[in-house]
């Protein structure tokens, strides 16, 4: 993956808070009405999705807490005044990208945001919301209740928070680390993409479904999927997405950063991530899918490139062979 070094970078779309935010721990339904929070370095593949069930059978629904559900008003990125871009300042142009991490995971971020600004209203109508990715060390307070950095990359649904949450020490200790993945900077694309899927979902009212957790076929499974297809969808066009003044952001791809995301996509299925933790795979326990699976959705969200084809709920069926 290479930067365009003629591109800008938007800093306002990425916030930094370093040294924690006060969560610590997994959130719950405390009195801030958080949802407990997921997946990371205890197990369960990589965060994705906040847990919800409790949430659904004691609210009867979700529709009062998450985003626009599919229609209008949706709220706005979170603007705390409690965050600081100051240790993004040197990233400015896609040059920095292609030389400092933090500054291609700003771009990668851009180009996101880009490309589903302009694919949203174009294939289902409704507007696209911006959401702030916001990298952190240690802990995290959230929208959803407090997070570690155990819990991995993340999305808050409800409404006044709507982020992407990124430990960035998630890829080197967990993706590259325990989970065995190969890395590369489009894996790390891959994880945000996906995080952005879940927005998308949000937007769309995708959320409101979820009413099983756990199994092959559960609706958390189709929701995970669905998140890698949307992922699928960007890379796709990634190299088309564009700054405000124009300019493209990703000036090409190739297939060593496929098969980077592709990788990622499989070291955190559900399967693979029992296998290596206890050598035994119980698929009644998944929440995320198979490896096989996450690499299927994936594909097809990158060949087909529509929303539609990424509806795992209209799918016949949801595992490849």
């Amino acid at each position: 993956m290479r930067f365009n070094p003629r591109a800008r970078l938007d800093r306002s779309q990425v916030q930094v808070r370093r040294g924690g935010g006060g969560g610590g721990g997994f959130g719950g339904l405390g009195s801030r009405g958080g949802f407990p929070l997921p997946m990371g370095r205890a197990g369960g593949g990589i965060g994705g999705l906040l847990v919800i069930l409790l949430v659904v059978f004691l609210s009867g629904g979700l529709d009062g807490l998450l985003g626009s559900g599919g229609s209008p008003g949706a709220a706005p990125r979170s603007a705390s005044g409690a965050v600081s871009s100051d240790e993004l300042t040197e990233c400015e142009t896609g040059e920095d990208a292609n030389d400092n991490p933090d500054c291609g995971r700003l771009a990668v971020v851009n180009s996101i945001q880009s490309f589903w600004a302009e694919t949203l209203p174009e294939q289902s109508g409704e507007q696209y919301v911006e959401a702030d990715t916001v990298m952190f060390t240690g802990s995290v307070d959230t929208g959803c209740g407090g997070a570690t950095s155990d819990v991995g990359p993340f999305y808050c649904p409800v409404r006044g928070d709507m982020q992407v949450y990124l430990d960035v020490t998630f890829f080197d200790d967990m993706l590259e680390g325990q989970l065995g993945a190969t890395g590369g900077d489009f894996a790390e694309a891959y994880v945000l993409a996906h995080e952005y899927g879940h927005h998308i979902e949000n937007l769309l009212g995708y959320m409101g479904r979820v009413r099983t957790q756990q199994g092959p076929e559960s609706d958390a499974v189709r929701l995970e999927l669905m998140a890698d297809c949307l992922g699928g969808m960007w890379a796709k066009y990634a190299t088309t997405a564009e700054d405000s003044a124009g300019e493209v952001l990703i000036l090409d791809l190739d297939q060593q950063d496929i098969s980077e995301a592709i990788d990622a996509a499989q070291a955190v299925g559900d399967d693979r991530i029992q296998q290596r933790g206890s050598g035994r795979v119980d698929s009644d326990r998944w929440t995320h899918g198979s490896a096989a699976a996450r690499e299927y959705w994936f594909t097809v969200g990158y060949e087909k490139g529509t929303i539609r084809a990424c509806d795992t709920w209209e799918a016949d069926r949801l595992y490849p062979g």
